[in-house]
Parts: C-alpha cells; structure tokens; sequence
C-alpha cells in the first residue's frame, strides 16, 4: 500500500480512477493479502473496483496441486495411456486421502482441512522440488526413463512393442506392491507427483528424462525439450533497460526464492482461511472478485479454484447457488470456456489454456480482459425474474456441469517447438469413452431454485477438441500486475 500511496502522490488523478488489482498463480496468495490490507484502511490511497486471480494458488497446497490430480487425469487420460486399471487406481487413492469432496449448489457446509500423509514436509513449491530430484525410487525412475530419449516420431514398432511392455511390467509391480484399501508407500498423497511419474515411464507420447518433456503448466504440451521462456534477453537488453528507467547494475530473473526472508518459503497461512472475511468485505464495499482458470492447467488445476469458491460464503450464501454450465465464446465464434456469476463472484474456465493462459490464448484473454474484467458482460449471471424461478444470462448447457471438462486428443511433440501432435488410436479412446461412462455421473441442474449437486466428474466423452498452439510472449502472464483504468 505504500506504493500505492507514493503513486498517488505523484499522479493523484489516480485515487478516484478504478483500480483492477490482477494476477496469476502466486498472486493468489498475494491479491487477497493485499486487498485485506486495503479493507482495514481507514482511507486507502486508491479506489479498488475488482480483484482478478488467475490459476490462483488460494488454497493450501494440498488442496491446489495435490487434490485435483484425479480430474487432471479425466481431462487428459493420456496420461495413464487410457488405462481404466491404473485410473481405478489413482481414483481409489484419491479417496483414501480424502481429495473426493462433494460439492453442491450452495454448498452445504465448509470443507474439512486436509492433512493426507505425504512422503514429505513443508508447504512450498521449491521444496517439492528438491524431494522430487532426491527420492531415491522417483530417480529411479527417471535413470531408467532417460534410455528412452529418441524422438517418438522415429520409433519402430519393436521399440514401441518393448515401452509397453516395461508398462506392463510396472503397473504388475506396482499394483502387486498396493494392497486393496492401502495407500502407496512410497508416494502416499502425492499423487500428482505419482501421475507425472507414470506419464514419463508408461505412458505415449512423454519421454522419462528428467521432467524435460512435461511440462505440468500445460498438460498436452509434451516438447523436449520446452520452449524457452525466459524473457531476459529482451528485459536485460540495454535499450529495454533505458526505456522502462531499469537500473543497469542488476539483471532481470524470472522469479526469486524466498522473498519473505524465511529460509522455508513464504510463512504466511493460504488465503482461503481468510477469504469468507474478505468477501464479505468486498460485497460491503462493492468490490468485484474474479477468478479464471485454464483447463490444461495441472498444477493449479480448475477445480481446486472450484472448491474455494465454493467453500466460501460471498452475499450471504456459501458458494454458488448452481454449477458453473454457461459458455463463452471468442471473437472467433468459437466456443472459449464456461462462465458463471453470482453475488459480485464470477468464475471463467478458459478451455485449450494452461496455466499461462494470455500465453497459451491470447485471443481469448484478450476477450476475458475486455469483457469480463473491464467490462461488464453478463453472460452466465444468474437472475430471479420477477415471476420467480432461476433464470441464467446466456443458458446453461448441462454437459458443462461437470467438474470434468475434456481436453484434447492430440499431444503436442517436438523439440523446443511444435512439429506434429501424437494421438492415441481411435480404438483406444473409443473404449475409453465407454469405460468412463460407467464409473462418472453427470451433474444434475435444476430448472427451479432447488439446489444441484456434484457428486463427482461429468461423465463427457473425451473428443477432439482444437488442435491449436499459439506461441505468443506475454509477460504480463507471468507475474502479477496492477491494471489503472483510464
């Protein structure tokens, strides 16, 4: 706030302009801080109109990363090579770590904390990642997935014939190792580093080496090695440098470990053990909150956004009122996501994106900027007519109710760019489609002011979806911004 101030002071038209206070990932831990900050101020230095959180790590990590794991897996089965055994799996210990939350519509009471053993301690991201290089089973792993780094496109079939087996090999190996009703020893809750591990060692089109040809930001994106996307060759030139007034003596870097001088990371509880406060604070005030996902997204995946909103009470209901089944549309005429409004609340699901969404679609975040975020469309906002009854802008299309929502058919390959998409046989997906048929339900919408519920995952089939790589620099995606509207 007291770089707000000192703004201010400098241009002081600013303190009556709306303010849009926005951001992606870690920005869910900070947007709310800051705004708590601003709601505790007797006369705060700007007028804030809306916060806007993207892939937004609002919960715990747990519920962030570690919860979605199963539904990432029902977005894109090609991660288990569309074995129904190992989703059977995944699926039963999703359960004994208490990930499979009901949600309604509103929700009927607030979500217990969870606290599922894990094969290691600390809240961080950074500490994840040095589990994940030191666990002597994952390296494992990882030695022997490196044998396997010749480009897929060129692969006969008696190589192919011999990953399968090594598949096979493993999934006996380890679904011998896990007795019925038991948690895996070695990964216990971790299952999002289990589902990773499988997808490099069992599953077509990733490759074992070491993370390089996952990328868990965008699911489909399996290049290796990545796309660069370090911006500081344009950022440390000195004519960038000049221009912006940047100082000379130090180099841009993408991130920074442990800002909050704290040798574990930030030491701050999440947001959500606050945000029921907070949002009752923006309705009083008449502050908009926003929050968008990519569907590609696995780190931070949709449905742990979904689970925060809806154990938070905004408007003097818990949650929203009916699940978000309204779609969106591009400037294309091409269907972007799902939206959903209630109570100052609006939920935007941007399909085909990742986790950088502005850099996976900026055609679409554009319109979600210009619509949704500065403007005031009110597609998917839920009314009650006068002659009663629930009405919603724009329609609901059940098969959106789901907390599931398929991603693509293709899986991109290359190295460091886009030269093809690997796409498992239609057989294979076909009999997918047929086996989730019968282990998810579609949720229920009410056509009156009766609640819905969501007792688990849509039951849609998986199709071929857009087939669509947009390389686009964007920094703004990455870090957290303040948006002055003029």
């Amino acid at each position: 706030m007291n770089f707000l101030a000192n703004l201010v002071k400098v241009f002081p038209s600013l303190k009556t302009r709306p303010l849009y206070l926005t951001g992606e990932s870690y920005a869910g831990r900070y947007i709310p801080y800051i705004t708590k900050t601003y709601f505790r101020m007797a006369d705060p230095p700007i007028n804030l109109a809306k916060i806007v959180i993207g892939d937004g790590t609002i919960g715990s990590l747990v519920e962030y990363e570690l919860l979605p794991t199963l539904s990432v897996i029902e977005t894109y089965p090609q991660l288990i090579g569309y074995d129904p055994e190992v989703y059977e799996s995944f699926k039963e210990q999703s359960r004994l770590c208490g990930f499979d939350l009901n949600l309604t519509y509103p929700q009927n009471g607030t979500f217990p904390t969870l606290n599922p053993p894990l094969p290691w301690s600390g809240n961080t991201l950074d500490m994840r990642r040095r589990v994940r290089d030191t666990m002597s089973f994952k390296q494992a792993l990882r030695q022997e997935g490196a044998k396997r780094r010749t480009d897929i496109a060129r692969r006969d079939a008696a190589k192919e014939a011999a990953r399968f087996a090594r598949r096979d090999q493993w999934k006996r190996e380890y679904l011998n190792r896990r007795a019925d009703g038991q948690l895996d020893p070695i990964y216990q809750c971790d299952l999002h580093d289990q589902m990773i591990n499988y997808a490099l060692t069992s599953a077509l089109p990733w490759k074992g080496n070491d993370l390089g040809g996952f990328d868990f930001y965008n699911v489909p994106d399996a290049l290796d090695p990545q796309v660069p996307m370090d911006a500081g060759n344009v950022l440390n030139d000195d004519r960038t440098r000049s221009a912006i007034h940047a100082p000379t003596s130090k180099d841009w870097v993408e991130s920074i470990n442990y800002a909050f001088g704290d040798g574990s990371g930030d030491p701050s509880p999440e947001s959500m053990v606050f945000l029921t406060e907070l949002a009752t604070d923006a309705t009083e005030h008449g502050v908009h909150v926003i929050i968008y996902s990519g569907n590609d997204d696995s780190l931070v995946a949709h449905i742990s956004s979904e689970v925060v909103i809806q154990n938070t009470t905004f408007g003097g209901i818990q949650g929203f009122t009916r699940p978000p089944a309204t779609p969106w549309f591009g400037d294309d005429g091409v269907r972007a996501g799902i939206v959903h409004q209630e109570r100052n609340w609006t939920f935007v699901l941007i399909e085909n994106a990742g986790h950088l969404v502005a850099q996976q679609q900026p055609g679409r975040a554009f319109v979600l900027a210009r619509e949704f975020i500065f403007g005031n469309n009110q597609t998917g906002l839920v009314t009650n007519p006068s002659g009663g009854g629930v009405s919603v802008v724009g329609g609901e299309d059940a098969a959106l109710a789901g907390t599931v929502h398929p991603g693509q058919l293709g899986i991109y390959v290359g190295s460091g760019a886009t030269q093809s998409t690997y796409t498992y046989p239609s057989a294979t997906i076909a009999a997918w489609n047929s086996f989730f048929a019968t282990v998810t339900t579609h949720n229920a919408l009410s056509t009156g002011t009766g609640a819905a519920s969501q007792t688990s995952s849509s039951g849609t089939a998986q199709t071929s979806g857009a087939l669509e790589r947009v390389v686009c620099w964007w920094p703004a995606a990455l870090a957290g911004v303040m948006l002055l509207a003029l």
